[in-house]
C-alpha cells in the first residue's frame, strides 16, 4: 500500500529513505514559528481542515473548484479540504470580532490542501505559518508584519545574504493603471500580466499589454525606477530604526495574483534565486467584509510561509540541526529483582522532566549499555541495593553514588 501522490510520511531520524520527510525537522520548523511569533505578541488559532466549498469559492471565484479537494459530504453538504487559512481566519474573525481588542494579532500552523501538479517546492499538501494582523490600516501594522517574517527566516540562522523580502504595492500599480486610461474592469487582468512578466517570454508580455493599451517597456521603466510610494516609505523607514532595512527592497514586479489585495504586498525570495518564494503576502481590506456578506468591515494583512520551500533551503544551507533521540538518561536494569523499584527511579526523573529510557524486558548489561550509546543518552543511572544509584556521565565517564531520594533532582543533571 503506497501513500498519494503529493502527500508525505513523516519519519523520526535517522530517515530510512530517501523519499520520506524528517518528522524531527518539521517540529524544528514548528518550534521556531511558534517561538518567533510568540516574541512579536501574536496569539496562535486554529480552524477545521474541512470547510464549506462555498467559502472558497466567495474569495477567489469557481476557478478555484478546480484545484481543491471537494466532494458531497453524507449530508450533501459542498466542502471542501482547506487550501489556504485566510478563509477560515476571516469567517473565525468575523463572527466574534467584537470579543477582541484591536489590533488582533494571530497566528496558526495548518496543514494546507491542494489538488495540482506537483514541482519542485510545491506538493499537494504542505503546512505554513499564517500570521495576520487584523484592525489596523497604518502602514506600522506593515511593518510589523514584515518583520515578524525576517525574524521568522533568521531563526533559522538565515541572514541578508540568504533571503530579501520584495516589497511592492497595489496601490502603485493602481495608480500607473489610472494613470495609463485603462479599463477599470481589465485591472485585474492587467495585474495577471505583471505578476507573470518574470515567467513568460518578453514577446507575450507585450502582446498581453498591449491588448489592454500598455507596453511593457512602459511597465519595466516603472519596475526599474522603483521608487517608493509614501506607504512604502513609512514601511522602510520603520524597518531601518528595527535594524532590518538590508533585508527589504522595493521591487514593483511583486504584485501578487490573488484579486483579494488592496494595498502592500511583499513575497521572501532566497538571494540565489534558486527557489521558489519563501513566503508571501500582503493588504486584504476587503477580504471580511466580503465573507460575512456586508455585516463586517474589517483592515486586514498577512503573510503565508510554506515548511517545503523553507526545508530545502535550510538544508541546501546546512542549516538543519543534527536530531538524535535526545535521551537524558537510560536506567539499566541489570538486576531484574530491582525493575520494581527501577520503575519507580524511572518515574521520578520523567516527573522532572528528563526524557527517560529503559529496557522494557530483561536483557545482559552489554546489550543494554549498547542500546544507552546507541540513542546517545547522556547519562545512565543504575540502582545499587535498595538505596542508592550509580549516575554515569556518558560524556566525561565520571560517576556519583546519589541516594534514591535525591535523584530526580540531582545537580548532577544540570551540568
Amino acid at each position: 500500500m503506497e501513500r498519494l501522490p503529493g502527500f508525505r510520511d513523516f519519519y523520526p531520524e535517522p530517515l530510512p529513505h530517501v523519499d520520506v520527510w524528517s518528522a524531527d525537522a518539521r517540529q524544528y520548523i514548528f518550534e521556531k514559528w511558534r517561538a518567533t511569533a510568540r516574541r512579536y505578541a501574536f496569539r496562535e488559532y486554529d480552524g477545521p481542515p474541512l470547510e464549506p466549498l462555498e467559502l472558497f469559492t466567495t474569495k477567489s471565484g469557481e476557478e478555484i473548484v478546480g484545484q481543491l479537494y471537494n466532494f458531497a459530504d453524507k449530508g450533501g453538504r459542498a466542502i471542501a479540504l482547506r487550501p489556504e487559512m485566510t478563509p477560515t481566519l476571516a469567517r473565525m474573525v468575523a463572527a466574534h470580532e467584537r470579543n477582541y481588542k484591536k489590533p488582533i494579532k494571530w497566528f496558526a500552523l495548518p496543514q494546507l490542501f491542494r489538488y495540482e501538479r506537483q514541482q519542485k517546492g510545491r506538493l499537494r499538501e504542505h503546512f505554513q505559518l499564517n500570521a495576520d494582523i487584523l484592525g489596523e490600516t497604518d502602514p506600522a501594522a506593515d511593518a510589523e508584519l514584515i518583520a515578524l517574517l525576517i525574524d521568522a527566516l533568521r531563526a533559522f540562522g538565515l541572514t541578508a545574504e540568504d533571503f530579501v523580502i520584495r516589497l511592492s504595492s497595489r496601490n502603485a500599480w493602481h495608480d500607473f493603471f489610472q494613470r495609463g486610461g485603462g479599463d477599470p474592469a481589465q485591472e485585474y487582468a492587467f495585474y495577471q500580466i505583471v505578476d507573470k512578466l518574470e515567467r513568460e517570454a518578453p514577446e507575450q508580455s507585450d502582446q498581453k499589454l498591449s491588448a489592454l493599451g500598455f507596453s511593457l517597456a512602459a511597465v519595466n521603466t516603472f519596475v526599474e525606477q522603483g521608487l517608493p510610494t509614501a506607504e512604502l516609505q513609512s514601511i522602510l523607514d520603520n524597518l531601518a530604526a528595527r535594524g532590518l532595512r538590508d533585508f527589504v527592497r522595493v521591487d514593483y514586479r511583486v504584485i501578487r495574483g490573488l484579486a483579494y489585495y488592496t494595498g502592500v504586498v511583499f513575497e521572501a525570495f532566497d538571494r540565489k534565486g534558486e527557489f521558489r518564494a519563501l513566503a508571501g503576502g500582503g493588504r486584504y481590506d476587503n477580504l471580511i467584509k466580503l465573507i460575512s456578506g456586508g455585516k463586517v468591515t474589517l483592515p486586514a494583512l498577512g503573510f503565508g510561509m510554506g515548511d517545503v520551500v523553507l526545508l530545502e533551503l535550510l538544508k541546501a544551507r546546512g542549516l538543519l540541526p543534527a536530531f538524535d533521540a535526545n535521551v537524558d538518561v537510560f536506567v539499566l536494569v541489570e538486576d531484574e529483582a530491582l525493575r520494581a523499584p527501577s520503575l519507580k527511579i524511572i518515574q521520578d526523573l520523567r516527573s522532572s522532566g528528563l526524557v527517560v529510557e529503559y529496557p522494557l524486558t530483561p536483557g545482559k548489561s552489554d546489550k543494554q549499555f549498547k542500546r544507552a550509546q546507541e540513542l546517545k543518552a547522556a547519562f545512565t543511572a543504575r540502582l545499587e541495593g535498595e538505596t542508592q544509584v550509580r549516575i554515569r556521565n556518558l560524556k566525561s565517564r565520571e560517576e556519583v553514588l546519589v541516594a534514591i531520594g535525591e535523584v530526580a533532582h540531582h545537580t548532577v543533571f544540570k551540568r
